[in-house]
């Protein structure tokens, strides 16, 4: 699609033809704004009612007693969520710095530097104060202006020696922050100096179908600087940063800092070496050398504590004096820090300013942290070290570089985003919302590693687990049996029954063998981009979380196809996973066996990604109804955004296998799945039961799609036999329609006729497929119609998004903590399959409530941490969320090539036409069927759980 770039592969440029030019001092017209004046608000989360505080008592019991244990053990939980713990928050986020995947640095709209994620689950929020940007002036009259370009934060302290000490003169009253993910603009317009014009351009390299410097560990910072006086100005812009990772790491000790230079830039390497068992990093502060800007350099200073050097203090009166760090006494290398004292490095960039001219000065921010060590024991490369390395040094070289190529990033980053800023089509608030929750690629604790196999730990040793064959050719036939008919080898269901009858042979093979590592599914002359995770949220610690990805996954599609891919192919080759060790549910305490053959796994892991998926312990994912039909959808969708058949048939198996193991789920035999009567879908709180309107819907069309992706791998029995299920499944789905909207579910409670706002999730997908709708037309209208005068505008009249469950009544649906709940990326979702039926006008007005309430000036001060829900008050839950990326499933309905409309089948599948294919496909899902786990509770637990049941009626 021209909105996201044309194809290139590793190392080519993203986007062709004329550079496009791009001037770093003016801002595109339409950004998010903040004058950095505006006050920051105190974020407001939500809280329980006292019967779901007491239906969920015995979750919270469970959960609170376990993390417990594990403080008392001091190591990393083993439990996915800590409400207990009060995380600090700040209304003021701006766009992060760096990279995909590469570890990732906040800014926020003030200056600041925060919210650090350069390791597994760890993330300080807290701002490193002393990493400021400053600037001085001086003028021939004798006029001096200097202050750091951050207004003052009360959290610094006045001292003789410390940051406290420097000059914090910024009123920000004519300052003015833009946000545009991945380029964010400060205009300083007037201050410090009246008459001088400071902006600063901040951009990382997150480029559209560039899987080389979009994984660069690097950020540049383009200083416009517009002398509009009548005399010149000597200036001095000053870049100073701490050793430190954030929170107390800084004290820990031992850090030290050198100089280093390199072809047209000068700068400073910051070693941190890293206690507690994290891999060491390296930072490094660069600026650009040129006829007209001097860099100099001090390698070290002391910002608190008893380390040997210059203080805090004493560095900045040298810039204020001198104006340069020239006559600076320092080595090239500054002595190691003290245990419990924090150093830092700082380079000037100096220049004299003719009046009313232009200059520009550039610095980048690099850091270089190669290895991602998982609690698991496995060890991972992160994708920059393809291109670069594994040594902390090349911090330097990337700094470098970027300062050189950071041009042409900006170009194609234009070249993407410019079509969308100027249609006029769109509403104004469309666009750069658009962009901004593209800020979760970098910031949702992103892994991108380089695809090699993992660095095996001593902990790794011994684990046994078995995967079925995954081999690509899709109709392998194992050896010791006869040689296939030709009718045989174009049989799916014989194919995975011989891959069955070898599974104790699987058993012994290569640990990797047992792994969700889907590199083993690349075909023969398929790029490896290398595997990509992202936590569902920073306060939820589960990777690739998928019954979310299932509606954030169109970011990928549309940007980043290969990384999607490979997403893929990791759940493809995780299906075929079994992992029988134990794990206890916070649910009801139970143990079950951690992932069976068959299911799709709701999350790729935590603890050892890959290898121990479903670190989620709240339910028993294996009997989730929405993650195998979520599975079969996405690959699909997939491979009509790709075209890639290869991808297609290496992943087949997986879809066939993840389709019969569903087959246990229809009780009755009517073609049609039953949830189960409890939150067995991505709603975990929100119970329901029998035939439903989000996952049946989800179910009949996975069937068609299931049937499509069948004609693709040339499966012709099974492309029949699919499409004979989902005309069956298709005409009980219908029995919901209740004249106006499908209900929630048929089981005949007092909620099963609740207005579900995602009730239609089964029909947006389909649309998005460009496969049949799953209802008529004129019924997925009216039912969209209802949810946008219930769930929608009954909600402080339209302002606040979609309400997940609403009552025929009007009033809410308060029968779980979810159904009251109003969900930023359900609201996207719905606006997406809104659009897809033809109703622009209402989607925009649907969606719109989530900008007002995240990212308006009069919202909750949730910009760039889009929580995945709030309530009716706009209290969050869950800051910063996969989900919201799901605003780029409205993109791709604005831009999906209008595909001809699927003709029905001419003549229809008859059943005895696909009897031997039902025959096999019924064996299989036989083979898959899970047997009734024992009740593990102890007595205890079970009064416990039935007294709370009782209690809540």
């Amino acid at each position: 699609m021209s909105e996201t770039g044309v194809d290139g592969g590793e190392g080519e440029p993203a986007l062709h033809g004329d550079k496009v030019k791009v001037d770093p001092g003016t801002p595109p017209s339409l950004t998010w704004k903040r004058k950095l004046t505006a006050e920051e608000s105190a974020l407001s989360s939500f809280s329980l009612s006292i019967k779901e505080i007491i239906s969920m008592a015995p979750i919270g019991y469970r959960l609170w007693r376990h993390l417990r244990v594990e403080k008392n053990k001091s190591t990393s939980s083993d439990v996915f969520v800590d409400p207990f713990t009060k995380r600090h928050t700040s209304s003021c986020h701006g766009v992060p710095i760096g990279g995909i995947g590469a570890g990732s640095i906040g800014r926020s709209c003030k200056g600041e530097f925060m919210r650090w994620q350069l390791f597994p689950r760890i993330c300080e929020d807290v701002p490193v104060l002393a990493n400021q940007f400053s600037v001085f002036v001086s003028r021939p009259n004798g006029e001096k202006f200097s202050s750091v370009l951050c207004p003052k934060s009360p959290e610094i302290l006045s001292s003789a020696s410390g940051i406290g000490s420097w000059d914090w003169n910024l009123g920000g009253q004519n300052s003015t922050y833009h946000a545009l993910y991945p380029r964010a603009w400060t205009v300083y317009d007037g201050e410090p100096d009246p008459a001088l014009k400071i902006v600063c351009r901040q951009l990382s390299p997150v480029i559209p179908n560039n899987y080389k410097e979009s994984s660069y560990p690097v950020a540049v910072f383009t200083f416009t600087l517009s002398n509009l006086g009548k005399t010149e100005a000597d200036v001095t812009l000053l870049f100073s940063w701490a050793n430190s990772v954030g929170g107390d790491s800084g004290l820990s000790g031992h850090h030290f800092n050198s100089k280093f230079r390199t072809e047209n830039t000068s700068g400073v390497l910051l070693h941190h070496m890293t206690a507690n068992g994290k891999p060491s990093v390296a930072f490094a502060i660069a600026a650009e050398e040129t006829d007209v800007v001097h860099v100099s350099q001090c390698p070290g200073f002391v910002i608190s504590g008893n380390s040997k050097g210059i203080t805090a203090r004493d560095m900045w009166h040298e810039i204020k004096e001198r104006g340069s760090f020239d006559h600076l006494n320092s080595e090239e290398m500054s002595l190691p820090s003290e245990p419990g004292s924090l150093i830092g490095a700082a380079i000037a960039a100096s220049l004299t300013i003719p009046p009313q001219t232009v200059q520009t000065v550039t610095f980048s921010l690099s850091w270089a942290c190669p290895e991602i060590n998982f609690q698991g024991g496995r060890t991972y490369l992160r994708r920059y070290t393809k291109f670069y390395g594994t040594q902390s040094n090349v911090a330097s070289q990337i700094a470098h570089d970027a300062i050189v190529d950071h041009h042409q990033w900006e170009s194609e980053i234009e070249a993407w985003q410019r079509p969308i800023l100027e249609d006029k089509s769109l509403p104004e608030w469309y666009p750069s919302t658009l962009f901004n929750e593209l800020y979760y690629l970098n910031a949702g604790g992103t892994i991108w590693t380089d695809g090699s196999p993992p660095l095996h730990g001593l902990r790794t040793i011994g684990k046994r687990r078995f995967s079925l064959d995954r081999s690509n050719s899709i109709f392998t036939t194992a050896a010791a049996t006869p040689t296939p008919t030709p009718s045989d080898q174009n049989d799916t269901a014989i194919n995975i029954l011989d891959r069955m009858t070898s599974l104790l042979n699987e058993i012994h093979t290569p640990v990797s063998m047992s792994s969700a590592l889907g590199t083993n599914l690349l075909q023969k002359g398929e790029e490896n981009v290398g595997q990509f995770l992202y936590l569902e949220g920073i306060e939820y610690h589960m990777c690739n979380t998928y019954d979310v990805h299932f509606y954030a996954s169109f970011a990928l599609t549309m940007l980043f196809p290969k990384i999607e891919l490979s997403i893929q192919r990791d759940f493809a080759a995780a299906v075929m996973m079994h992992d029988p060790s134990k794990m206890n549910l916070l649910q009801d305490g139970t143990s079950v066996q951690r992932k069976v053959l068959g299911a799709v796994p709701h999350d790729i892991g935590m603890r050892d990604p890959w290898f121990e998926v479903n670190f989620y312990s709240l339910h028993n994912t294996d009997r989730w109804k929405d993650l195998n039909p979520k599975f079969v959808l996405q690959v699909y969708r997939d491979f009509v955004a790709t075209g890639d058949e290869e991808f297609a048939r290496a992943v087949w198996p997986s879809v066939y296998i993840a389709m019969a193991y569903m087959e246990q789920f229809d009780k009755d035999g009517d073609g049609m799945i039953e949830n189960e009567g409890f939150p067995d879908q991505t709603y975990d709180t929100w119970s329901v039961s029998g035939v439903s309107a989000y996952c049946g819907g989800l179910w009949v069309a996975a069937l068609q799609a299931s049937s499509a992706l069948a004609g693709v791998v040339g499966d012709k029995g099974s492309e029949d036999y699919f499409w004979f299920r989902f005309e069956k499944a298709k005409k009980v789905y219908e029995k919901l329609w209740n004249g106006e909207y499908f209900d929630y579910d048929d089981s005949g409670s007092s909620t099963s006729s609740s207005i579900q706002a995602d009730q239609l999730a089964g029909q947006w997908y389909a649309r998005a497929c460009g496969l049949s709708p799953i209802v008529d037309e004129d019924k997925a209208r009216k039912a969209l119609e209802k949810v946008y005068n219930f769930n929608v505008l009954k909600v402080k009249n339209g302002r606040m998004g979609a309400a997940n469950g609403m009552l025929p009544s009007g009033e809410p649906d308060l029968c779980s903590m979810q159904s009251r709940e109003i969900w930023s990326g359900i609201t996207y979702a719905v606006a997406a399959g809104m659009i897809h039926e033809n109703m622009v006008e209402t989607a925009f007005k649907t969606a719109v409530g989530v900008s007002e309430v995240a990212w308006s000036e009069e919202g909750h001060g949730y910009s760039f941490q889009t929580p995945e829900g709030w309530d009716f008050e706009g209290r969050y839950r869950s800051l910063a969320y996969m989900r919201p990326l799901a605003i780029w499933a409205m993109q791709w309905a604005l831009t999906q090539k209008k595909v001809p409309k699927n003709e029905e089948r001419k003549t229809q599948i008859k059943e005895e036409s696909v009897v031997r294919q039902h025959i096999g496909f019924s064996r299989v899902a036989h083979l898959l069927r899970q047997s009734d786990e024992a009740d593990s509770r102890s007595v205890f637990q079970v009064i416990f759980d039935y007294t709370c049941k009782k209690m809540v009626g």
